[in-house]
């Protein structure tokens, strides 16, 4: 095989640079490992790269439902704590009313909404 490259190849010097130094045992060997390592191993570069940024999503997710439980904390909090708060809440939210008293509540047609824009 050496011979045959040996004839077709000119003696240049830059060929004899790559003969020297990248057709050299050693060189194709680790050049074949790195390959391997970055593209076909179950802990490549590129599957490390995935899974960095799998948690750097799974990190803000965690910040924003941190941040989600502390406002409902103190919502609960306030809400447990206060009597009038219980009270706006469970008329807001689940219409209740006092003895003696009507609600009335108001529905938008939203095709009426749509027409006018």
């Amino acid at each position: 095989m050496k011979e045959l490259i040996k004839d077709i190849q000119p003696k240049t010097p830059a060929f004899k640079f790559v003969r020297k130094y990248f057709l050299n045992k050693y060189f194709i060997t680790i050049f074949l490992f790195l390959v391997w390592m970055i593209f076909f191993d179950s802990t490549s570069f590129l599957v490390i790269n995935e899974m960095n940024g799998e948690i750097n999503k799974y990190e803000k997710q965690l910040a924003y439902y941190k941040s989600e439980y502390q406002k409902n904390d103190e919502f609960y909090k306030k809400l447990m704590n206060n009597k009038s708060e219980k009270e706006k809440f469970a008329r807001e939210n689940y219409f209740m009313k006092k003895p003696n008293e009507e609600i009335f509540i108001l529905v938008v047609d939203s095709s009426n909404i749509k027409k006018q824009k």
